[in-house]
C-alpha cells in the first residue's frame, strides 16, 4: 500500500493550493480527483475579483495553478474516493493509500431543480455551465434560473450569444452582485421574471418549454441553464467528520475536523463565503497547519 505525507481529496482551488504548500515543504503529496482539476471555478468566463489578476479566465487560473503543482512534485489520480478512516487510509475505486494527514477539499456540486425530466434533459437543453455549453444557443431563446452571482454572470454571457435571455429568480430581488444586475438591466434580449421558479420542464426527446409556477406562463425555449448553487457530497465522510444540517463539514476553527489529522478546506466545509479568493486562503491554511502538526510528531 502506498504512503504519503499528506492526501488531499480534491482538485479545485482549495485542493490544488493545499498540495503547492504542501509540495514546496517537501513533503510526499497525492491529491485524487474524480473528475478533472479545477473544480467549479474552470468553467468561468472571467475572473475579475481575484487580488493582484485584473481579469482571467477561470480555464486559464485553474491550469496554471494545476501546473504549478504538477511541476513542484505533486502526484495526481483520477480516482473517486469511496471512504476514509480515522487512521487516514483512503480507499477509492482503484486502490488503497496511506496518509500521515488527509485533507478533504471536495467542494460542492451544482444544485439541481430536483423535478420530472431534469435528468433526461441533462445534454438535451438542459445544462449547468453556460461557458461550457452557450455556444450550442447561438440566436437560440434561453432561461437561466437563479439570483445569485452564477446566475448573473451566466445571463450576461449568454446575452452576448442568445436571441433572447430570460432570467427567472424565486424572489423579488437578486442576491448576486448590484453590478451585475444593472449591467443586465441594460441589455434588451434580456427579460427578469421574478418570484418565480420552473413547475415544470416539458418535451418529448428534448427541452422544449417550461412552465413557470405563479404565472403559469409557458416559455418556449431551446436551452435552460440552471444556477440555483451548490450542495456537498459528503457523506462518505460521514464516519470521520461532523456535517450540518446540508451536508457541509463542521470544523472547530475553518481547518481542524473532528477526527486528528483530517483537515477540511474550501467550498466543502461550514462558512460565510464561498469565493475563489477563500478557497485558496483555506488550501494554504489547512497545509500550513497539517505541515505543523506533522512535524510535532
Amino acid at each position: 500500500m502506498l504512503t504519503y505525507d499528506i492526501i488531499i481529496i480534491g482538485a479545485g482551488p482549495a485542493g490544488l493550493t493545499s498540495a503547492l504548500y504542501a509540495c514546496r515543504a517537501n513533503k510526499k503529496v497525492l491529491i485524487l480527483e474524480a473528475k478533472s482539476y479545477g473544480g467549479q471555478i474552470i468553467n468561468a468566463s472571467k475572473i475579475e475579483n481575484y487580488p493582484g489578476i485584473e481579469e482571467i479566465t477561470g480555464f486559464d487560473f485553474a491550469t496554471n495553478l494545476y501546473q504549478q503543482v504538477k511541476k513542484l512534485g505533486a502526484e495526481i489520480r483520477y480516482e473517486t474516493v469511496l471512504r476514509v478512516d480515522e487512521n487516514k487510509k483512503v480507499m477509492t475505486n482503484k486502490g488503497e493509500y496511506l496518509s500521515h494527514a488527509v485533507i478533504i477539499a471536495t467542494g460542492a456540486e451544482n444544485r439541481k431543480l430536483r423535478i420530472a425530466k431534469e435528468e433526461e434533459f441533462i445534454g438535451k437543453g438542459i445544462s449547468y455551465c453556460a461557458t461550457c455549453d452557450g455556444n450550442f444557443y447561438k440566436n437560440k431563446i434561453v432561461a437561466v434560473n437563479g439570483g445569485g452571482n452564477t446566475a448573473l454572470e451566466d445571463a450576461l454571457y449568454l446575452s452576448n450569444i442568445a436571441s433572447t435571455v430570460y432570467l427567472i429568480h424565486r424572489r423579488d430581488q437578486f442576491r448576486g452582485e448590484a453590478k451585475y444586475v444593472e449591467e443586465l438591466k441594460k441589455k434588451e434580449n434580456v427579460e427578469f421574471l421574478l418570484n418565480e421558479t420552473i413547475a415544470s420542464l416539458n418535451g418529448q426527446e428534448r427541452l422544449e418549454s417550461i412552465t413557470l409556477t405563479n404565472s403559469k406562463r409557458e416559455l418556449i425555449i431551446d436551452g435552460l441553464f440552471i444556477a440555483i448553487g451548490q450542495e456537498p457530497k459528503n457523506e462518505i465522510f460521514a464516519n470521520v467528520v461532523d456535517l450540518d444540517s446540508h451536508g457541509y463539514i463542521e470544523s472547530f476553527d475553518g481547518i481542524h475536523t473532528k477526527t486528528p489529522g483530517i483537515y477540511v478546506a474550501g467550498d466543502t466545509r461550514v462558512k460565510e463565503l464561498r469565493q475563489l479568493t477563500t478557497a485558496v486562503g483555506d488550501g494554504s491554511m489547512s497545509a500550513t497547519v497539517a505541515l505543523k502538526e506533522l512535524s510535532e510528531h
